[in-house]
């Protein structure tokens, strides 16, 4: 089932799992153009015919309505409801933590200088939806919003077939403060946000994960709007010594799996005993599956078991697959996580699985994908402010750089800044 590849000679095959890409079919590059288009061209009438032939056909108002979220607040289970609190008190406090204020240097009376740190006014937040809907998602891209000031918060998520949105999506929202809800998804929910219809104002910002065709159409928009990130399928990489329990590690591998038949799954451990331990742990574990037919087939094609001859080597083979989830299973996590110099998000020791942080922790889930953790990070509150800068010199100030900045201008050949300094000068 699982592959197992050895060592430093499997780096390249490890490395095509995690760059697999999303955006690889042309098919899906231009539906989403004609899409795109069709909703910037026609607004209503066409984000509806996309809805009802890909969501729901029968679907007649797409805004949520106040009854609507009233009836799932009625309906929700009570301990879905407070595990949903809960949870939202954990994100909030860590999310606080990022917050900040900007600055301001005075340099006596001739400087001041400064960066001002404002929300995005508008905000659209994208939450997968249908046969699989996701409240973490919702928690995970409003709150940071929310702390950020952002004023206008319009969440997109797709139907079910019966024009229903699940319950513990719409509570989510309400505990939140978001009552802007429409039920659109795919290619035709990112053109409305970006473009605007005749019922949907346009946004300034797009985030949240979805699928190819999703992802593919906030590329599309980037410049138009701003997003967050083009997300490709998830992935896990388990850094594990020979003391690592094989049960928890196969059970974390298959919560990975079970996302998405594109999802990686990825132990790197110096053990060939403990490699052995996994593999039969995962054939135990996968029957009693209910998503086990995805599951089987992430782990058949984008699943690997990576044997190294020390820890040392494993450590550089992680920092190389910059992976969105690291899981370290060593006996010294806390110093082990120094090493790490690329991840969306290291979990430490074995009672941290993955799953602690899709949920519940604090930090956000949405996380760099396929190595990108290289030069990028995990969606937090300044995903949703801008800074602009503030300068101020007066006249005695401009006059002891005048030299040095007319000296500048000039070298570029750009006169006309010379000139702007020099006829203060005169003055």
């Amino acid at each position: 089932m699982i592959q197992r590849i050895d060592g430093i000679v499997g780096i390249k095959e490890l490395e095509k799992i995690l760059n697999r890409s999303q955006m690889d079919s042309q098919e899906v590059l231009d539906r989403v153009d004609v899409i795109l288009d069709d909703v910037r061209a026609r607004g209503d009438e066409a984000l509806m015919e996309y809805t009802r032939m890909y969501d729901c056909s029968g679907l007649e108002d797409i805004r949520v309505t106040r009854e609507e979220i009233e009836e799932a607040k009625r309906r929700i289970d009570g301990r879905l409801k407070e595990a949903i609190e809960r949870a939202i008190e954990n994100i909030t406090s860590f999310h606080r933590m990022q917050v900040n204020e900007g600055f301001l240097i005075e340099d006596g009376e001739d400087v001041v200088l400064g960066q001002l740190v404002t929300p995005i006014e508008r905000v659209g937040i994208y939450v997968p939806g249908g046969t699989a809907s996701y409240p973490s998602t919702v928690m995970m891209n409003v709150i940071p919003a929310n702390i950020a000031g952002v004023r206008e918060i319009a969440i997109a998520t797709p139907a079910d077939e019966n024009g229903r949105i699940r319950d513990s999506v719409l509570v989510a929202a309400d505990l939140l403060g978001v009552s802007e809800i429409y039920k659109m998804g795919g290619a035709q929910a990112v053109g409305a946000l970006c473009y605007g219809t005749e019922t949907i104002r346009r946004v300034y910002k797009i985030v949240g994960p979805g699928n190819i065709y999703v992802a593919m159409a906030k590329r599309k928009v980037s410049g138009i709007v701003g997003i967050d990130m083009i997300a490709g399928p998830s992935e896990v990489v388990v850094l594990a010594d020979g003391r690592a329990n094989p049960r928890y590690i196969a059970a974390d591998l298959i919560a990975q799996a079970e996302h998405d038949e594109r999802a990686a799954s990825i132990v790197v451990t110096p053990s060939a005993s403990l490699a052995d331990e996994i593999e039969k742990e995962l054939e135990r574990q996968l029957g009693a599956l209910s998503r086990r037919e995805i599951a089987e087939k992430a782990l058949n094609n984008y699943g690997a078991i990576i044997i190294v001859d020390n820890m040392e080597e494993g450590f550089g083979i992680v920092n190389r697959l910059a992976p969105e989830h690291l899981e370290l299973l060593t006996g010294k996590p806390f110093q082990d996580y120094r090493r790490i110099r690329n991840a969306g998000a290291i979990f430490l020791g074995e009672y941290t699985p993955e799953p602690v942080g899709d949920y519940y922790a604090g930090p956000n889930h949405t996380l760099p994908t396929s190595r990108t953790a290289r030069f990028s990070s995990a969606l937090g509150v300044e995903d949703f402010c801008k800074k602009t800068s503030l300068i101020y010199y007066s006249r005695e100030a401009l006059k002891r750089a005048a030299d040095d900045i007319m000296t500048l201008a000039r070298d570029e050949a750009l006169t006309g800044h010379a000139n702007s300094i020099r006829v203060r000068m005169e003055d």
